[in-house]
Parts: structure tokens; C-alpha cells; sequence
């Protein structure tokens, strides 16, 4: 059984979380599903990433089918999702580009379909999904109060902000952003250089890091960087007599103090396992460091 990270007073998240942005392409009925779910909650991984659009609009409601099926399940788990982003789809046929939206009134209907579609009464941890050059934060202020006098969310945060717009927005809401979403690991190095990372430790912020494999790059590799990474990751593995360089890549990002959360998305439960299993590797400074120095593509000044 793995750790909880602690991102409030009232909200606790597995320290993996389990991601459902390809969930639809899985191809399993909602008896599957809830059997997945429930081997995931055996291995400790109890908090579930969506968003409204994932699945062009469809995985939460698949989702949903399957909780349906054994709803005390519920109380056991959290649910992670995000608003913001309108898509072009044949469900949404009136609209011509795709685009963002943060008025109160597009984030308090997103929020109601969501609820409707995860077939709950609340969202434990609500995220704007992108940083906007049009957010009026007043009004995604408003939003989020009535929101939460509601009881339909119970937290929220923001994923891909920069340091600057999570303060911007913050300074706004009656509720603080408890969280930041963005893309990490050794593939990408972005919020180590764009002043996040510091961001998070000032703030004592635990970020959620999707794609921690960098999309596949760090297990089959194809750029000459990404081989040289999955060189020097297989060369830890083997140090710490680990067979599977995914564990390493997940270590990686535990060890870091920031208490970085993987968001990882797979169907195969022998892969949520090794995530889990992540968190009990010791790796030294050291190895994280040779990690880091390949993933730069060069040395330390």
C-alpha cells in the first residue's frame, strides 16, 4: 500500500494517480472497468484523473457506467477533473474554432455535466485545464465560491500555469489553488527552467505531472536524447537491481521535494503496480543527478 500526499487540510491523493485520458481507447465494458479500478484501490491508487473533453467528450460518462455499478465504491476514492477547453465535435456543432472558456457560466455547466456524466454529487478536486490569454478571474472566482457553497467541489487548482498566472488567479478566489497539473519528466525539463518547481516548494504546492514517461519517448525511444536517456536509465536500473526502467523514471519524480504525483494512464494493472512499487526505491542524489544531466544533454555549470 502506497503513501498519501496531503495537498490540503481535507484532501489526500494516492501518490499515484491513476489517468483516464485514453480511457475510451482501451476498449473495456464498465464490468472491466470497475474491476481495474478496484485492483487499482487494492495497490493504494484511489484518486482518478479526467476532464470533461477526454475521449472527445466521453470518459467521464464511461467512467461513471462503471462507479454505477458498485456505488459505495465512491466514498473510497477522488475524482480529479477539468474544465475550460471547447473542443470542436460533432456533440458541440455550433462551434467554429476551438477555444477556451472561463465565464462563470461555461464553468458552472462543464461542472454540472461532469456530475451528471461521473453519476456523483461532487468533484473532489476541480482544475481549470489551461492558462487562457481571455480569463476574467473575477469571474472564475465567482464560479468557484458558488461551487463550493454547493458542496459540488470540494477543491480546486489549475494545470499547465506558470508561476505568475497561479498567483494571478489566487489572489482572486475565496478558495486556494491546491494544486498545478503540468508535464513532467526527464523527456521534459520545462518547469525546472520556467521557475515552477521553486514556485511549488515556496508555496509547499504538491504538482501532479502528466505524461511522466514523456509519452512513451523514455521506454521506446527515437530522438538521440531520448536513446542516451533510456541508456542511462537502463544503466540505473541495473544499479539498483530493477528490471523495469519505468520504476526509475517514476522514482525520479517521487524523490524530488516538491512530492511530485505521477498522473499515469494505462490499462494494464502490471504497470500501475510498478509505479507503486516506485515509491519504496531509494535512489541516491547521485543517480537522480545523472538522470537530470541526460536529460539537459549536458553538464552541471
Amino acid at each position: 500500500m502506497i503513501n498519501k500526499v496531503q495537498l490540503s487540510s481535507e484532501l489526500h491523493l494516492s501518490r499515484i494517480v491513476h489517468g483516464h485520458w485514453r480511457l475510451l481507447d482501451w476498449n473495456t465494458d464498465a464490468q472491466s472497468l470497475l474491476n481495474l479500478t478496484q485492483q487499482a484501490i487494492e495497490l493504494g491508487i484511489t484518486s482518478f484523473d479526467h476532464a470533461d473533453i477526454y475521449g472527445d467528450y466521453g470518459v467521464e460518462s464511461a467512467f461513471g457506467k462503471a462507479l454505477s455499478l458498485k456505488k459505495a465504491l465512491r466514498k473510497d476514492i477522488q475524482i480529479i477533473s477539468k474544465c475550460g477547453i471547447k473542443l470542436l465535435s460533432e456533440k458541440y456543432p455550433d462551434r467554429k474554432v476551438k477555444h477556451y472558456d472561463y465565464s462563470a457560466g461555461h464553468i458552472i455547466a462543464s461542472v454540472e455535466n461532469s456530475l451528471k456524466n461521473l453519476q456523483t454529487d461532487y468533484i473532489d478536486l476541480l482544475l481549470l485545464h489551461r492558462p487562457a490569454p481571455f480569463l476574467d478571474p473575477a469571474e472564475v472566482a465567482e464560479a468557484f465560491s458558488k461551487l463550493h457553497k454547493s458542496g459540488k467541489i470540494l477543491h480546486f487548482g489549475v494545470s499547465n500555469f506558470k508561476p505568475e498566472q497561479f498567483e494571478m488567479l489566487e489572489s482572486y478566489t475565496d478558495q486556494p489553488l491546491v494544486t498545478n497539473q503540468v508535464e513532467i519528466s526527464p523527456v521534459c525539463l520545462e518547469h525546472f527552467e520556467n521557475g515552477n518547481m521553486d514556485f511549488f516548494l515556496k508555496k509547499r504546492i504538491k504538482p501532479m505531472a502528466w505524461s511522466p514517461l514523456g509519452g512513451g519517448a523514455l521506454i521506446n525511444p527515437h530522438t538521440e536524447n531520448e536513446k542516451h536517456l533510456h541508456q542511462t536509465l537502463a544503466e540505473i536500473a541495473r544499479e539498483l537491481n530493477i528490471d523495469e526502467i519505468d520504476k526509475v523514471a517514476y522514482s525520479w519524480l517521487m524523490k524530488h521535494p516538491a512530492h511530485i504525483i505521477p498522473v499515469v494512464g494505462t490499462r494494464q494493472i502490471s504497470r500501475l503496480k510498478r509505479a507503486t512499487e516506485a515509491s519504496k526505491i531509494k535512489m541516491s542524489i547521485e543517480q537522480w543527478y545523472k538522470i537530470y544531466i541526460a536529460a539537459r544533454g549536458e553538464e552541471l555549470p
